[in-house]
């Protein structure tokens, strides 16, 4: 439950510190600008509000790695949401209107965690996590968003140590694979999400592993 506040909090500083031009450079994700990157964060925020707010009488279905579909197929920019989050976040025009959606949102978002049963079982999906469950698979999704939109805003400060740390367990025990050792966190979640390629020594190191890359989570 900590390690979701401090996650996102970092990467809801992240976004407040961003200057207004930042918003038209491109983000890590694909076929989206930063703008579009932290209206899709805005999305991300009323999920948590909602799911929190959506109890549950059935026992859960997954756990904070189950949470995740695991496909080798990235993402276009293609899909119909993707679509409408690029729409949505034109609609801004002023980059500040979209940063105070998101610290207010956010922040509301970061309150509800901090208040939630851990115990509680909520229902996402079509599926039930435990509210800490939930919470803990977020930390997978805020800390890949973090590093996106840090992708060519260099001095923009980055992830949290700790989700870092907690996001690549969380991607080595969904793929059943685990990276070398020697990797730090990040460049394992770049390459293994297939945000970055692998340099033809990394693709060495991995051997076989380089064959069933990018692990794509959905």
């Amino acid at each position: 439950m900590d390690l979701f506040s401090s996650s996102w909090k970092a990467l809801l500083a992240a976004v407040a510190d961003l200057p207004a031009d930042a918003f038209a450079r491109p983000s890590g994700c694909t076929g989206w600008l930063v703008r579009d990157l932290v209206c899709h964060l805005v999305i991300d925020a009323q999920d948590v509000l909602i799911t929190l707010a959506t109890p549950a009488d059935s026992p859960p279905t997954r756990d904070a790695l189950t949470y995740w579909e695991l496909s080798t197929t990235p993402p276009t920019g293609d899909d119909p949401l993707d679509a409408l989050t690029v729409r949505l976040a034109a609609a801004y025009q002023d980059p500040t209107l979209l940063q105070f959606h998101l610290d207010d949102l956010g922040s509301a978002a970061t309150r509800a965690a901090s208040l939630a049963d851990p115990t509680l079982h909520v229902g996402t999906r079509g599926q039930v996590l435990t509210a800490a469950d939930y919470l803990s698979a977020y930390v997978l999704e805020s800390t890949l968003h973090h590093l996106d939109l840090t992708t060519h805003l260099p001095d923009v400060a980055g992830p949290t140590v700790e989700g870092l740390a907690w996001s690549r367990r969380a991607l080595e025990a969904i793929a059943g694979e685990a990276f070398p050792a020697s990797w730090a966190d990040r460049d394992v979640l770049l390459v293994g999400t297939g945000r970055r390629v692998a340099s033809g020594a990394e693709a060495a190191e991995l051997g076989a592993l380089a064959a069933r890359l990018p692990f794509v989570l959905g």
